[in-house]
């Protein structure tokens, strides 16, 4: 209920929110667990005050109180998932045959749009697991890709943890050309699509685990049009097949 700590699992974790808009309340439904454990033993506690939420209003009141919240809460909540080995990547990720594919690029570039191709080429075979913010979360030295209930403009997210197949960073082209990159090269762009603000500690925390990620999973850069083309030749880059 709003207003009133409820019991949830994201990312694989028990997470203790607070929530007083519809708006992150009714994103959240579908990660709300039956489980009973005490609320003292969360592996994250999610409250966002409500005089931090009118502090921010008040200094951009274009964006709503019930926005506030969702981008505050959605802040705290990756911000201590670092200490579970789990960091947000702003990008699309679409899950292939139980193998989670994420496409990062900065705002407007199209990434969702060249996720919601991949539906439309492979059908009931593929679904976006979150369209904006999913968690990457290294867990027992694999890697997965997570939904969360914080998927930006769009409700596009499924309770459900994936392994990451393939990380891309996507650009708008005429043609489609798809070509590795190097862990190091892909570090500094990396870190403009995620969460910012952090202490010392938990900076290098963050650094830790992008090291971990980009020299353990394929990454590419893809060069891109609107087209269905477009997926095939992403697809065949990160999996070595043709449909």
């Amino acid at each position: 209920m709003l207003g009133e700590f409820e019991r949830y699992e994201i990312a694989g974790k028990k997470v203790a929110m607070l929530l007083n808009y519809n708006h992150t309340w009714r994103q959240a439904r579908g990660y709300v667990t039956n489980a009973e454990w005490p609320l003292d033993e969360a592996d994250i506690t999610v409250e966002v005050p409500q005089r931090v939420i009118d502090a921010r209003h008040h200094e951009h009141p274009e964006l709503t109180m019930e926005h506030w919240e969702y981008m505050l809460s959605g802040y705290e909540f990756y911000r201590q998932l670092l200490k579970f080995d789990g960091f947000m990547l702003h990008s699309s990720c679409v899950v292939l045959d139980n193998t989670a594919y994420v496409f990062s690029a900065d705002s407007g570039t199209g990434k969702s749009t060249h996720t919601e191709l991949w539906l439309e080429y492979f059908g009931e075979r593929a679904y976006i697991l979150n369209d904006d913010k999913p968690a990457i979360l290294v867990q027992d030295g694999k890697i997965y890709a997570c939904g969360t209930p914080w998927s930006g403009k769009s409700d596009q997210n499924v309770n459900r943890v994936v392994p990451l197949g393939g990380i891309v960073l996507l650009e708008r082209a005429q043609q489609n050309v798809i070509v590795p990159v190097h862990p190091m090269m892909a570090v500094q762009k990396f870190m403009k699509q995620t969460i910012m603000n952090l202490n010392e500690e938990e900076m290098d925390k963050h650094l830790t685990l992008l090291d971990y990620v980009l020299t353990r999973v394929p990454i590419y850069r893809l060069g891109c049009n609107i087209s269905h083309e477009a997926v095939e030749v992403a697809h065949g880059a990160l999996t070595g097949e043709r449909k």
